[in-house]
């Protein structure tokens, strides 16, 4: 037999099995050498259960013998070894979050998850400990405002984006490969490095796409995945801006209501939309320079995702009386967000298009997050290397998604979707409530995700959670 035919075998195998043929080959062994983590955060004491690890992947899985990197892991092990089910591999959100510090501070998961899993997670590529670029932006340009207000603005931020991006690159070398398909694959060399047969997976918020993406690529690895506020991969910019704006308008309607109603609102006596009103008109009119409108609703932003709502009063109290609008760090991992989700956006008449749209179906807030993401993009190279699509999963066991009915980041408009794309491969659970993560809730989100992850207990259609 001639080894063309031997290749062509292994590869039709290889599909069969629903494994992309690269990201099995190269020479390199998959091996984790488990010791002590560094002792690298503040106010968190070293566990000396937990453990780190550097697994040795390719940065480009087409070239699989090429440029390598070191994807950094954390394990907190099972506290009852006899009653372990197996690894847990949790997908940190973002895109910007430290898997390792999750696993490190150990704050994200049931007293049965932590009895009955090694639980593992990663810092994603260009995040933390993964080959983070360091980016300084060009002091010679000066940072657009949001939102964009000519032409001249919108030029000037395709320019500032290309710019930080040049300092960027030379600074990480997975900077132009840091796309959630290229993460897939690391999570199944993961999963292969850990002894799992199958993989068992909760992932959050933007991690929630590494989840749907690596029951697509790898259905026959799939043991179980929780999907806990559901990042919609679908959406067409439009349509993106739109829904992120329609979801941060309810989550802020929802505010407004329990202000009218309780007394611990400081806002409770006022017509606290008005009020809200006149600290946008405020920012309008320049009054918290260099601070615009779109930080005033960042502050909401921010804030509902808890939901603090006592604290969001407080502060449209304060701008109220003068004071600017509180910062507000809503980090996005760059190279990730963009490499996934294509900012076609030509010129400022199709960019103001977008703000008209957002506030069309948000006059309260105005933008939502989808703003930021776009101005976040603007010149990046197209076509994107994850270009947004369907989900097409095939899965023996359905997908778990959880999600808030009053999410201001992942919208509830969002999971329904989802859920939709899966069809019988997924099974949507509702939380009643508010804020974004939910899984930490109460004794029913708890719950439905524990049996789940466990004993692959899938709750009936149609379940919901009550709010707290």
């Amino acid at each position: 037999m001639s080894r063309r035919t031997v290749a062509v075998i292994v590869a039709v195998l290889t599909i069969l099995a629903g494994l992309p043929a690269s990201a099995h080959a190269g020479s390199t062994p998959l091996s984790l050498a488990w010791a002590e983590c560094p002792d690298d955060l503040p106010n968190v004491p070293l566990d000396p259960r937990v453990q780190c690890a550097r697994l040795r992947l390719p940065v480009d899985w087409a070239r699989p013998n090429g440029q390598m990197f070191e994807l950094a892991v954390a394990r907190r092990p099972a506290r009852v070894s006899h009653q372990r089910v197996g690894t847990l591999v949790f997908g940190p959100g973002g895109p910007g979050d430290s898997g390792v510090e999750r696993i490190r501070k150990g704050d994200r998961f049931s007293d049965e998850l932590l009895d009955r899993f090694d639980l593992v997670s990663f810092d994603p590529r260009t995040v933390a400990r993964t080959a983070a670029p360091v980016c300084t932006p060009d002091p010679t340009l000066r940072k657009p405002p949001i939102p964009l207000t000519s032409q001249a603005d919108f030029d000037a931020a395709v320019a500032y984006n290309r710019a930080l991006w040049s300092r960027c690159r030379p600074t990480s070398p997975v900077f132009d490969n840091a796309d959630t398909l290229s993460t897939v694959h690391d999570l199944e060399a993961l999963r292969r490095a850990l002894g799992e047969r199958r993989l068992t997976f909760h992932g959050s918020s933007y991690g929630t796409l590494l989840g749907q993406q690596y029951a697509e690529q790898y259905p026959g690895r799939v043991r179980a995945v929780v999907l806990e506020g559901v990042f919609d991969h679908s959406l067409d910019v439009r349509s993106f801006v739109r829904t992120q704006a329609a979801a941060l308008q309810d989550a802020f309607d929802e505010f407004a209501s329990w202000c009218d109603r309780s007394a611990e609102c400081v806002l409770h006596d006022r017509n606290m939309r008005s009020v809200w009103a006149g600290v946008l008109a405020r920012a309008d009119s320049g009054e918290y320079a260099p601070r615009t409108a779109f930080d005033v609703t960042a502050v909401a932003l921010g804030m509902l995702a808890g939901p603090r709502w006592p604290q969001l009063a407080a502060a449209v109290r304060d701008m109220d009386g003068g004071m600017p609008p509180p910062e507000v760090n809503l980090p996005i991992a760059v190279a990730a967000f963009c490499a996934d989700w294509p900012a076609t956006v030509r010129d400022y008449d199709e960019y103001a298009g977008l703000v008209r749209e957002a506030e069309d179906v948000a006059p309260a807030v105005r933008y939502g997050a989808g703003l930021l993401a776009v101005q976040t993009c603007l010149g990046w190279r197209s076509p994107v290397r994850n270009l947004p699509h369907d989900l097409h999963v095939h899965t023996r066991t359905p997908l778990l998604l959880l999600n808030a009915r009053h999410d201001p980041r992942t919208g509830y408009a969002w999971a329904t979707n989802v859920a939709r794309q899966l069809g019988r491969h997924g099974r949507l659970v509702t939380y009643e409530g508010w804020g974004h993560g939910t899984y930490l809730r109460n004794e029913c989100t708890i719950a439905v995700v524990d049996r789940y992850l466990v004993d692959l207990t899938l709750p009936t259609p149609g379940t919901g959670c009550p709010a707290n």
